[in-house]
C-alpha cells in the first residue's frame, strides 16, 4: 500500500531532525533558522576527557557559527550574487560547512562510546551491510579504507537514494565529497582534533578503537529510517531512475 502524504512528511521530519524551535516558535523554517547543540556525556576509555571536551567545544563552535550564518542570510543582497566575488556565495559556503560540521559531529557523538557494543547477524544493520558489501567484514574493510583516505574530515556509511543501497564515503573537511541523496547511518570523525591528542598520527588505531564501541542499537534505528526513506522514494514520491 502506498504511503500517504502525512506519513511521508512525518518520516522526512523525523529523519532530518530539524533544529529545535526557539521560545515556542512553531512556524515553518524559512531561510533563517536556529539550531541547538545537544548536551553530551560521553563515557569511553577510547578517548581521553580532554579530547572529548575539545570535540564538544568544537560542536558548540559549529552551532554558533551556523546560527550566525543563518542570521546573515536574512539580510544578504541576493541581487549581486555571482560566482567570483559574492557575499551571498561566501555565506552559502559557510552554511554548508557549519551545517555539516554541526550535524556530523552530533551523529558521531550519538553512535560512539557504547562499551557493550554488539551486532547480531539477524539485525537489520548486519543484513543490510552484508547485502550491499558482500559480507559484513567487507563493509568493515571498506569503511576503514575510506577513513584512512579522508583529508581531515569524516568517514560515513550512508544510504544513497539514487542507487538504492548503502555505500561508504569520505568527506574532506566538512563539505567536500558528499554524494547527493545520502542519509548517514554510521558517522566517524577523522579530523585530527578528534584523535591526535590520544593517538598522535596513528589514525588507523583510532578508527579501530571507535569501531569497537559503535552503538549498533542506534545504527539499527537509523537503518530502519533509511528503509522508510527508500520506500518513500520508490512508492510515495515516485522513482526517476
Amino acid at each position: 500500500m502506498p504511503i500517504n502524504e502525512k506519513e511521508i512528511l512525518k518520516v522526512i521530519s523525523e529523519t532530518l531532525q530539524r533544529g529545535t524551535p526557539v521560545n515556542g516558535d512553531t512556524r515553518p523554517l524559512s531561510e533563517s533558522y536556529v539550531v541547538q547543540a545537544k548536551k553530551y556525556d560521553i563515557n569511553t576509555d577510547m578517548l581521553s576527557e580532554k579530547a572529548i571536551a575539545a570535540n564538544i567545544e568544537n560542536l558548540q563552535a559549529y552551532v554558533e557559527a551556523l546560527n550566525d550564518v543563518s542570521a546573515k542570510l536574512d539580510s544578504v543582497d541576493r541581487s549581486e550574487a555571482n560566482d567570483r566575488d559574492s557575499s551571498f556565495r561566501g555565506i552559502k559556503q559557510e552554511e554548508a560547512y557549519n551545517l555539516n560540521g554541526s550535524f556530523l559531529t552530533a551523529y558521531y557523538f550519538d553512535n560512539i562510546a557504547d562499551p557493550t557494543s554488539k551486532i547480531t547477524m539477524d539485525s537489520l544493520a548486519y543484513m543490510r551491510l552484508a547485502r550491499d558489501f558482500g559480507t559484513f567484514e567487507d563493509w568493515q574493510k571498506d569503511f576503514i579504507a575510506c577513513g584512512m583516505a579522508a583529508r581531515d574530515g569524516w568517514v560515513c556509511t550512508v544510504y544513497n537514494g539514487f542507487i538504492d543501497r548503502y555505500i561508504n564515503i569520505f568527506v574532506d573537511s566538512n563539505d567536500v565529497g558528499i554524494p547527493m541523496n545520502s542519509y548517514p547511518v554510521v558517522v566517524m570523525s577523522v579530523q585530527e582534533r578528534a584523535y591526535f591528542r590520544d593517538y598522535l598520527n596513528d589514525r588507523r588505531k583510532y578508527i579501530f578503537a571507535m569501531m569497537k564501541e559503535l552503538n549498533w542499537n542506534l545504527v539499527e534505528m537509523r537503518i530502519r529510517r533509511a528503509d522508510k526513506l527508500a520506500k518513500i522514494l520508490s512508492e510515495g514520491l515516485g522513482s526517476e531512475k
